[in-house]
């Protein structure tokens, strides 16, 4: 598109805001946002804070997404006529304005086209995302941790809720293990490609010869379970632990044995949560975590009984999915989709969009298989 004449870009962009605005299909979001109004001024809602809260996260994300793009097919048809009177003025400022524009309409265009690429049958979905410590000790921790800032600053960039079931403190510093929500539309279909092992190069401020460790944790992200969901989980194969929650350095955060742990004997699945006072409750939202995680483990065994039927060579997206180089030198690499970053920093304080992009587009590609 850069060879383009400012036209000829215009229109390219057009047309392909055209092809998006017709699979979002923004007629039938205007009437789903219509019903979703209807329905939130209903007080009667409100008696289920779940189900509210479930209904207006729905119609601010239709909303924001109708409005996005009416803005955009706004800013190009502006755009044309910017391009206009730079020619009619020669005005050098105008024209530099214009391209600067064009050039931000073109991301914003591509970004809205890789979000019309999550149509699984569970994209739509929140977002449970697990992460654990894994090989490198105290570093590794101190790398779980810094991996769960760096996916709630990106949900904070966004204006995404998260809520913190469960973290588990590693004794010296970082954390073993945590477990949190991502609550908005599509985070499943957008963080799915987050799945994997992560590994982190760096100079260990924990070794006071200052030699450089290699550190690795692992992501998990599955999609939150819904009532139509069924998920059938024998109590028998159940053990359910209670004990206190801890913060930091072992500081009780309750004083009463309220946090939950539940495992699932025949997988070896383990949730917890611990961030609600009532053990009915943090014993609710560990057996829904659990759901979440079963429905997810079922998905991938059909994916994987279905690649074998199909040939594929590819039943997984393999572990090991991100290198994070601090030194020696400075670099964030995806090691199926090749995106690269030479801003570690940025990325670690949320910047992981062209990441994630660049894996939407990915896995599409695995998932349709060669042509």
């Amino acid at each position: 598109m850069a060879d383009l004449d400012p036209a000829e870009n215009i229109k390219e962009l057009s047309s392909t805001l055209a092809s998006v605005e017709s699979v979002l299909d923004l007629d039938a979001k205007r009437t789903e946002i219509e019903q979703l109004r209807e329905q939130s001024a209903d007080p009667e809602l409100w008696e289920d804070p779940d189900n509210a809260q479930k209904v207006t996260r729905r119609l601010s994300y239709l909303e924001s997404t109708v409005t996005k793009v009416n803005g955009i097919r706004q800013r190009l048809d502006d755009l044309g006529v910017l391009y206009e009177l730079a020619e009619a003025e020669d005005d050098a400022d105008t024209r530099a304005e214009a391209d600067r524009e064009l050039a931000a309409l073109r991301k914003e265009v591509g970004d809205l086209e890789v979000r019309t690429l999550l149509n699984g049958p569970y994209d739509e979905r929140e977002a449970l995302v697990s992460i654990n410590s894994q090989a490198g000790g105290v570093d590794a921790a101190d790398w779980a941790q810094m991996l769960q800032r760096m996916y709630l600053r990106w949900a904070e960039r966004h204006g995404y809720p998260t809520e913190i079931y469960e973290t588990s403190y590693a004794e010296e510093a970082g954390i073993k293990s945590t477990s949190f929500a991502v609550k908005a539309p599509f985070a499943y279909g957008t963080l799915r490609g987050e799945h994997g092992t992560h590994r982190l190069v760096r100079i260990s401020p924990f070794d006071n010869q200052n030699r450089r460790q290699t550190s690795f944790a692992g992501v998990d992200v599955v999609p939150v379970v819904e009532k139509s969901d069924h998920i059938e989980i024998d109590d028998t194969e159940l053990r359910i632990d209670v004990y206190r929650s801890s913060g930091p350095g072992g500081q009780g955060v309750n004083t009463t044995d309220s946090a939950v742990r539940i495992t699932h004997l025949p997988t070896g699945i383990v949730t917890s949560c611990q961030n609600e006072r009532s053990q009915l409750q943090n014993r609710a939202t560990a057996m829904s975590m659990l759901q979440a995680k079963l429905l997810e483990r079922k998905r991938r065994e059909e994916k994987a009984e279905l690649d074998e039927l199909r040939g594929d060579s590819v039943s997984s997206w393999g572990t090991q999915m991100r290198n994070y180089v601090l030194q020696p030198y400075q670099s964030v690499k995806d090691v199926r989709t090749g995106e690269e970053s030479g801003n570690p920093t940025g990325v670690l304080d949320g910047d992981i969009d062209d990441f994630i992009d660049a894996e939407i587009r990915w896995m599409r590609g695995q998932e349709q298989g060669p042509e």
